[in-house]
This record gives structure tokens, sequence and C-alpha cells, in this order.
């Protein structure tokens, strides 16, 4: 009865979390610490309260609500999103992981920690919660205020440093200690996976859901994606890597594709259902009295935890040329603990390199910060101004003096035409850099997932390694001649530019550019031979499969760039794709506006919606609320400065402008649903002929004056007069007596427009 139990299990965890969720949302506290209390009551810790005891059920459901969660997250983030992002927010987030880093493991000894509780505690106070400080700012109706847009682009980056560190733990986990982890080589061999795990899914995703879009029904693609990212979760698993960085990067590649929207909407259940289960699960594994015991840690390090981040936060946007008070306030937002904390603590835990305690600590360290994220946030606006007012006049300008020099290096490297011409070559040289490495050094678990396809060894003696390597060469052939033209283009650039005015700059260029394409060379000789296997009794196939692929290189050398050239601008269509879509942290409204006492909030109107189907000219909020719609969201497509005759429907994001009071009553209205919601007929309308009788007081009327939709909701389709059909027809159309008429609605509408064609009256 092992399957009934999982399910009473899930039964329980579902209720439970809904009627906490519920509970949370009515007094005003985040339903992620409702989630967390309850998972700590109802677990195998706590009798006789304890509906859930085992420990294997309890971490299925965790690992199932970690891939659905990691998914979200990952569909947040996108390349495109990352270039529009931009390099200032880039270097924020790098700057405040790395002062956070270095500062908790300075400090973590105060808390008792040893040197690997150290780097597990620095790890899990690195990252934000993205899920807690994106519902906090909503709730605050702070997320299109400027400082709250910088706060959701550093919280969505730092996810991708969480899944840097995540790879970095584990292989620090599978080498027994920290004596041993390679820092450089784990996150060079990471990068490779993202990279080979990218470009395929960024090739075969999009064109996979194209087709099953243009031939099959929704709940098929539903079914694909689910299928994928369970299946990348368990690749990622299998490469050494976390289930949460597999869903994570497919996430990422499905935000990429046109059906980005409709996979979000069609996932946002099963999201949000198994979020819920991830951190209830959290909580079942937590002993309450370890908890209890541990209060005094708990304390210390949240405390820790807030200074720490608000700091880093704060630094992190100076080194950007973000004045004090924006910074401060990004730095006070930036602060609650989350989803990734929790994974590297049981990472820690169940690895043995730290103590069981620590799974108490990252819940003990997210109910603190999320309890004090709100308050912090809510007032940020006085702090930070209270911050900037205390800071000495030699330093506010120290701070304008590096912003003007910050302002200098951006426009001097705009024209700089050096810089212009390498840029786009060097970062596509880091990519299929990343690319070929990625097939490289994953070409034996590659090779075993293949080669039950390929012919064995009575084709011909080592067919199987062979022909595998021949195949996996011709892919690896195809960046490493887009490698070697793009760096042997910027060899002539850069000999072009460093030659220029000199009295000999013809053969000096030549001599610089020949030089710097042999180092090129070397650089790929000794990279490739790195790779490459070294030992065993395949380790010349590889060379041999090179040497016959480069001489076929050489003869197919312009196919071969032909075919690289094809792929490029795929995956380039692919990272351009609904460049300008609305998305949560790319608001149009960043200006400076808080001398104007403005707020612009948004909110999703319910499916029961009272307003829904109305115009806004027939709502008036402006005229009522003294608030207006700035822009409507529908179906993934932003409607800017909509017009009165803008209808409002179930799912629409609406943003709505005014001073808090007003946007918070328009909020209230447009959310509002009465309890005698109507409901939809459409499964109901059919279609029926009736025969319009002799002395019907309609007869003689044109379709016009009867208004026969007005009157009582049905659509006269046709018209059957004396064997003649008159389709659809138009308002200048007279009935007749004896007339067929082929009559579309519901069962009511048509027994209601028979009674008037008998009576005469509506």
């Amino acid at each position: 009865m092992e399957g009934i139990n999982f399910i009473q299990d899930l039964a329980v965890v579902m209720l439970v979390a809904g009627a906490v969720g519920w509970l949370c949302h009515r007094i005003g506290l985040s339903v992620i610490v409702g989630f967390l209390a309850a998972g700590m009551v109802i677990g195998p810790f706590t009798p006789p309260f304890s509906l859930v005891t085992d420990a294997a059920r309890i971490e299925t459901l965790a690992q199932v609500g970690l891939v659905f969660l990691m998914f979200s997250i990952g569909m947040k983030l996108s390349l495109r999103k990352l270039r529009r992002l931009g390099l200032p927010l880039l270097i924020a987030t790098a700057v405040t992981a790395l002062i956070v880093y270095n500062l908790s493991r300075l400090a973590s000894p105060l808390l008792g920690f040893g040197r690997q509780e150290v780097v597990f505690f620095a790890a899990m106070i690195i990252v934000s919660s993205s899920a807690i400080i994106g519902k906090v700012l909503q709730e605050t109706g702070l997320t299109h205020e400027k400082a709250g847009q910088m706060a959701m682009g550093i919280t969505v980056l730092e996810d991708v440093v969480a899944v840097v560190s995540l790879a970095l733990l584990n292989s620090v986990v599978l080498l027994g200690g920290m004596g041993e982890a390679k820092v450089g080589q784990t996150i060079g061999i990471m990068g490779a996976f993202v990279a080979l795990a990218g470009v395929v899914g960024l090739i075969a995703v999009p064109w996979l859901l194209r087709k099953i879009n243009q031939s099959a029904s929704e709940e098929l693609q539903t079914l694909v994606v689910a299928g994928l990212m369970l299946g990348l979760a368990l690749t990622a698993q299998r490469a050494g890597y976390s289930l949460a960085m597999g869903a994570f990067i497919l996430g990422s590649i499905i935000a990429e594709t046109p059906q980005r929207g409709q996979i979000d909407r069609v996932f946002e259940g099963a999201r949000d259902m198994f979020s819920a289960v991830f951190f209830v699960s959290i909580g079942m594994q937590i002993d309450i009295r370890v908890l209890g015991d541990s209060w005094l840690l708990v304390l210390g390090a949240s405390a820790l935890a807030l200074g720490v981040r608000i700091f880093a936060g704060t630094m992190g946007m100076l080194v950007t040329g973000v004045k004090l008070r924006d910074a401060s306030r990004v730095g006070l937002m930036v602060t609650p603990i989350g989803e990734f904390s929790f994974i590297i603590a049981q990472l820690g835990v169940t690895s043995g390199l730290v103590p069981e305690n620590f799974r108490a600590l990252a819940v003990g360290l997210s109910l603190v910060t999320a309890l004090a994220t709100p308050i912090l946030t809510r007032h940020s606006g006085t702090l930070s101004a209270r911050i900037a007012s205390w800071q000495p006049a030699w330093f506010d300008g120290l701070l304008a003096n590096y912003g003007r020099l910050l302002d200098r290096m951006q426009a001097r490297q705009k024209r700089s035409v050096l810089w212009q011409l390498s840029r786009k070559r060097l970062v596509q040289i880091g990519l299929e850099v990343l690319l070929v490495t990625g097939m490289l050094a994953f070409a034996e678990p590659l090779f075993g997932i293949v080669e039950r396809f390929l012919p064995d060894e009575t084709f011909f003696a080592g067919a199987p390694l062979v022909i595998f390597w021949c195949g996996l060469g011709l892919l690896v052939l195809l960046p490493l001649l887009a490698i070697w033209r793009n760096a042997s283009a910027l060899a002539m650039i850069f000999a072009e530019m460093s030659t220029a005015g000199h009295p000999r700059a013809a053969r000096l260029r030549i001599y610089v550019e020949n030089g710097l394409k042999g180092l090129v060379t070397v650089a790929l000789f000794l990279w490739l031979s790195a790779l490459l296997p070294v030992s065993g009794h395949g380790r010349w196939l590889p060379l041999g499969a090179f040497l016959v692929l480069v001489l076929a290189a050489l003869l197919l050398r312009r196919k071969l760039s032909y075919w690289h050239s094809v792929l490029e601008l795929e995956l380039q269509e692919r990272l351009e794709e609904n460049e300008g879509k609305f998305t949560g942290t790319t608001a149009p409204f960043l200006a400076q506006h808080g001398e104007w006492q403005l707020a612009l909030i948004e909110c999703v109107i319910p499916d029961q919606a009272d307003c829904r189907g109305r115009t806004l000219g027939d709502i008036g909020l402006r005229s009522k609320l003294g608030c207006v719609v700035a822009g409507v969201e529908r179906q993934g497509v932003m409607i800017g400065n909509p017009s009165s005759d803008t209808a409002l429907y179930p799912r629409d994001k609406i943003l709505l402008l005014g001073d808090p009071k007003q946007t918070a009553a328009g909020k209230e209205f447009l959310t509002g649903v009465s309890a005698g919601a109507a409901t939809s007929n459409f499964d109901e309308v059919r279609m029926e002929t009736f025969a319009l009788p002799s002395d019907s007081k309609l007869a003689g009327r044109t379709l016009a004056e009867l208004a026969p939709t007005r009157h009582v909701g049905v659509q006269l389709a046709g018209i059957n007069r004396g064997g003649q059909r008159i389709l659809n027809p138009g308002g200048e159309v007279t009935l007749l007596p004896n007339d067929d008429v082929l009559l579309l609605g519901s069962p009511d509408q048509i027994a209601a427009f028979k009674l008037w064609a008998r009576e005469g009256a509506v």
C-alpha cells in the first residue's frame, strides 16, 4: 500500500499548505513562512500532530517540488533578459556576492563554525529569495519603482550565482571536503555543461514546441515540456550536478521561445502547487526541538545575514555609480533568505560535511529574514533618506566624481572602434569554447547514451568508438572553424589598429597578425589536448578521427562554414524573439518620480471579477477613484496607454497609475468578486431550426429592427425560404411567415426566441 500512503501524504501536505497559505494572506505574512511552519508542525518530529512520518516520501515530495520551483525561477531569467538588465547590474550582483561571501566567512567564527561550515553558511546567505522579494515588492506597490526594479534584477541574477554555488559545493561533496576542490576547473566544466545544454536546447526546444503548437493540442505541449523538465533535471543530476540546475536551464530556454506565455499560464497551477509542496516538505525535515535548541544561533546568524546583505547590496550598487539613497534602498530590499539556502543546507547535511542543525538554521534564517523584509522594504524610502543625510560632504563629492568617471568611461567605450569591432566576436568565441568543452568533457556519458544505437564490434573492430568519435568530431569542427575564423578576424583587426601610423605598417602588420594566429594555434592545441582522452585503449581514436576530419574540413570548409552560419543565425533569432515584451523586471516606468507622490502598481483580473468584459470607459476609474490604467498585458502582449473602449478580461495584468490611496482603491475595485458571479454557458450553445408561425408578429420586420441578439441573446445563422437558403443574413433581411430560421444560442435563449415569435413579447 505504498502508493496509497504517498497519496495520503500528498493530500495532507496540500490541504495544510492551502489552509496555512490562506491564513498568512489574511494576516499579511509571507506564505513561505506559513508553509515552513506548517511543515514543522505536521512533520515526523512533532507528535501527536505528526501526519507525515516517512522520511523517504518527504524527500521525494521535496525533490518534485524543487524541480517545479527551479523551472519557474528559470523562466524568469533568459539570455535576453540578462542582456537587457545590462552590465551594471551584473557587476553589482557580482560585487554583492563577493562582499557577502567574504564578510560572512570572516564573521562566521564568531558563531562557532568550522572551516567547512563557514563555506556552506556563506553560500546560504550569498543569494536572496526571488520568490519572497517579488511577493513583497508586489504587496508594497514598489514593483515598478526604480529601486524595486533594481532589487528584482539583482535577485534574478543572484539565482545564477546560486546555481554556480551549487555546482561548486557539489564538487566539494564529491571530493569529500574542501582540500582538493578546484574552483576554476569546476566553474569551467559547469559552464561547458550549461553551454552544451543551452545551445542544443535553444535549437531543438523551440523547433519542437513550434511543431507541437501547429499540429497538437495544448495538453500535449504541457506533457512534452514536463517530460523535458524532468529529463534535463535527471541529466544534470547524472552529470554530477543537482536536479535544480537542469530544471533551471530548461526554464531559461523556454523563456526564449514564443510559447513562453502559454507555457507559463499552463504551468501556473502546477508551479504554485509543487512550490508549496517543496516548502512544506522542507519544514517537515526540521526537528523543532533542534530549532529551539539553536535559537541563539539562528538569531545571531539572522542578524549577521541582514547586516551583511544590506551593506553588500548597498556597496554593489555604489560600485555601478548609483546614488547612496537609491543604493541603500536596494540593499534594504534584497535581504530575505529562501529556496536556494534550503538546497545548500540539505546538500551539506546529507553529505555529512555540516551538522544536522544546519537544516534548522536555514529555515530559521528564512523565517526571520522573511518577517523582517516587508518591514525594511515598506520603510526603505525613509531609512535610505536618513542614511543619505548622514553621509559627509566629502563622501558625497567622492561618489559624484566617481559617477562622472563612470560616465566618461562608458562614453569612451562607445567611441572605441576596437571595442565595437571585437566585442561581438569575443562573446562568440567564449560561447563556442564552452560548447566544444562541453561536447568533449561529456563525451564519455554521451557515448554511453548513443552506444546502443551504433553498429557493434561485428561491423569492424572498434566500430562503436570510431563511428562515435567521427560523428562527434564533425559536430565539434563546426564551432572550431568558427573560433578560428573569429580569432583570425580579431588578429587582423588588432594588427591593423596597433600598427596604424607606423612607417613600416604594411610589413609590421603581417608579422603581428601571423604572430597572433600562431599564438591562437598553440592555445587551441593545448586546450584540445587537455580535453581529449590520454589513457586507455581509446586514446588514439579521438586523435585519428580528428586528423581525418581536419582533412575533410579543408575540403569541405565552405560547406561547414555555411552550416555553422545557419546554426548561428538560428540561435540569434531565438535570442531576439519577443524583444519588446513586457516583463516584471522591465517595466517602462523607471524614471525618478518620488516628488510627484505617484505609485505604479499591478494587479491581475480574477476569473470571476465583476469588471470582466467591461470597457475602461464604462468602469470609469479616473472619474470614480482618480487613478488610470497605464497598461494592460494580455497573453504576453503589452497594450500601452489603452483607450476607453478597451475591455478587460480575466487574467489580464493591469498597471495602475495614481497616488498610493488611489491605486490601492483601484486594485480593490478591479479584483472585486461578488458572490453571485455569472457562469459561462459556452458548452450549452447549439443550433436548432424553428419554423416561424404564419401569424407571428415578427414577420414582416427586418433583423435590424428586431435585434434578436440584443433582446434574447440568440443569433440567426440562416434562413430557409422555400428551398432558398440565406446564410448569415444581414440586418436588411426581412422575416416572412413560415420561414425556417436556424437559431444559434443556449437552450434558454432559443426558448426565449420561440416564445417571442409566438406571443410577440420578450
